[in-house]
C-alpha cells in the first residue's frame, strides 16, 4: 500500500511540473494583481522632448496602475541599449518595453529577453528582430504622407525641397522617409536627403550646408521637430523664404507654428503612446491576449 501511495504522489507531482505558465510568462516573477508587475522600459534618449512627455505618460499610467517601473536611458547608443536590457533582465522584471535607438541593432537585445523568457514590446520604433509581443507606435508612413501633401499645396508641385532624415537604421526615420517619398518623388522635386540625427544643433549645421549647395531651396521635411527647428534657425539668418515642416509637435515646435515661423509638425501622441504601453504591458501578463500592433493616431498641425 504504501508503494501505491508513493507512485500516485510521483504521478500527481509530476502532472503539477506540467503545468507550465504562457511562454511569454515563463521565468517571470508576474503576480496576480497589478501592483505585483515590474516592468522596465529602455528608452532611446531623454535629450529629446518628445521621448520625455512618452517617459512621463507610461510614468503616470504606470503610477496609476501600480506597476513598478524602472527606466533607463540609453543615450542614443546602441550598445548601452543592449547592455541596459540585460541590466534589466537581471533585476527580474516580468515585462521589457523598449523603444530602440536602432531597429536593426537592437534585434539581438530582444532575443536574449526572448531567450530569458521575458516578453518585449516595443515602443514607437520597432525591432527588426526577436520575438515581440505588441508594437505601441503612430503610423510614422502615414505621417510622412501628410507632411509632403502639405508642402504640395504650399509651394506648388515639382517645388524644390529638402529632407532632413533621422537616425539611420531607427525604424521611424525608415518610415517617415517612406512616407513622404510615397509623395513626394512624383509631386515635388527632392534635390537633397541628408541626416541630421534628429538632432536641433544637426539641423542647423545641415541646413546651413544645404543653403549653401542648393540655394533655391523652397521646402523642408525634417523627420523630427528638433531637427526642423535647427532648420529654421539656420534658414532665418540666411533670410530666405522657405517652409518647414516638422514631425512630433513637441511644445517648442507648436509654439513655432502658432508665431507663424515653422509651417506645420506632425502630431504624434507621446504622452499616449507610453499610456498605452503600460496598458498593453499590464494587459499581457495578466493572460489576456494583445494585437501584434497598436496605432496611436496622428494629426497634421499648421
Amino acid at each position: 500500500m504504501k508503494r501505491i501511495i508513493t507512485l500516485l504522489t510521483l504521478v500527481l507531482l509530476l502532472a503539477a511540473c506540467s503545468l507550465e505558465p504562457p511562454a511569454y510568462l515563463q521565468n517571470s516573477s508576474a503576480g496576480d494583481k497589478e501592483g505585483d508587475f515590474k516592468v522596465g522600459f529602455s528608452i532611446s534618449t531623454l535629450n529629446n522632448p518628445f521621448f520625455v512627455t512618452l517617459n512621463e505618460g507610461a510614468k503616470e499610467k504606470a503610477k496609476e496602475l501600480d506597476v513598478a517601473l524602472t527606466i533607463i536611458d540609453a543615450q542614443d547608443n546602441a550598445a548601452k541599449q543592449a547592455s541596459d536590457v540585460e541590466d534589466l533582465i537581471q533585476q527580474g522584471v516580468d515585462l521589457i518595453m523598449i523603444n530602440p535607438t536602432d531597429s536593426e541593432a537592437v534585434a539581438s537585445a530582444v532575443e536574449v529577453a526572448n531567450n530569458a523568457g521575458i516578453p518585449v514590446i516595443t515602443v514607437d520604433r520597432n525591432a527588426e528582430g526577436g520575438e515581440v509581443l505588441s508594437h505601441i507606435a503612430s503610423d510614422n508612413a502615414a505621417g510622412g504622407e501628410l507632411a509632403a501633401a502639405y508642402l504640395v499645396e504650399l509651394i506648388g508641385e515639382q517645388g524644390k525641397v529638402a529632407e532632413l532624415e533621422g537616425i539611420s537604421g531607427s525604424s521611424a526615420a525608415r518610415d517617415r522617409g517612406a512616407g513622404f517619398n510615397n509623395i513626394a518623388t512624383e509631386q515635388l522635386d527632392i534635390v537633397t536627403q541628408q541626416t541630421a540625427n534628429f538632432n536641433r544643433g544637426e539641423g542647423l549645421t545641415v541646413m546651413e550646408n544645404i543653403l549653401q549647395g542648393h540655394p533655391d531651396v523652397k521646402g523642408v521635411f525634417a523627420h523630427n521637430d528638433e531637427m526642423a527647428l535647427g532648420a529654421l534657425e539656420a534658414i532665418k539668418v540666411s533670410g530666405e523664404d522657405i517652409v518647414v515642416i516638422g514631425f512630433d509637435a513637441t511644445e517648442d515646435a507648436v509654439k513655432a507654428v502658432e508665431a507663424g515661423d515653422l509651417a506645420g509638425t506632425v502630431a504624434q501622441k507621446p504622452d499616449l503612446i507610453g499610456i498605452t504601453a503600460i496598458e498593453i504591458a499590464v494587459q499581457a501578463l495578466q493572460g489576456e491576449d494583445v494585437e501584434n500592433f497598436i496605432p496611436v493616431e496622428l494629426e497634421l498641425i499648421k
